[in-house]
């Protein structure tokens, strides 16, 4: 019971720094226009542990979090309106792409991947890009399945060979 309240206590105190740790991020995205508000923060943290909880995944820092913001706040069609939206839309589409992808892809790799597609090939629209991500993402699955069968024919060439 103790070892519970402990771990409560320490997992309020990470979700307070990470309140911080966003808010301060502002200091970067404010010359695009775009602020996170303490609410928006706070929307964008539980939409963030519902998704990994959705996807059966646990994140010790919000390094992702901050990496979508600092990738995606350049860009010229978020907009003040759509920011936590579209961050919180972001956030989703990046673990099911680690997910369909099996984490076999860099989180730096996949960010790059999904911001050339949201910028260069959709042009902003989020559902195109989702889509083109997911095609991406089924290529990329084929592409290891490739490999592994390939490496898995070789093993039993070298198996006959002795």
């Amino acid at each position: 019971m103790f070892l519970s309240r402990m771990f409560n206590s320490l997992s309020m105190s990470m979700q307070e720094q990470y309140k911080i740790e966003l808010l301060d991020m502002n200091k970067k995205t404010q010359d695009y226009g775009l602020i996170l508000n303490l609410e928006d923060v706070e929307l964008l943290l539980a939409g963030r542990s519902q998704v990994l909880y959705s996807y059966g995944r646990v994140e010790l820092s919000i390094e992702v979090t901050k990496e979508l913001i600092e990738a995606f706040s350049t860009s010229s069609f978020i907009q003040q309106e759509n920011y936590a939206n579209t961050l919180q839309e972001l956030h989703e589409l990046f673990y099911y792409l680690k997910n369909e992808t099996e984490d076999r892809i860099s989180d730096r790799m996949l960010m790059s991947r999904m911001k050339e597609a949201f910028e260069e090939d959709c042009e902003g629209s989020l559902e195109l890009a989702k889509s083109r991500l997911e095609e991406y993402a089924a290529e990329f699955r084929s592409s290891l399945q490739r490999n592994e069968m390939l490496q898995e024919g070789e093993d039993d060439d070298w198996d006959r060979n002795i």
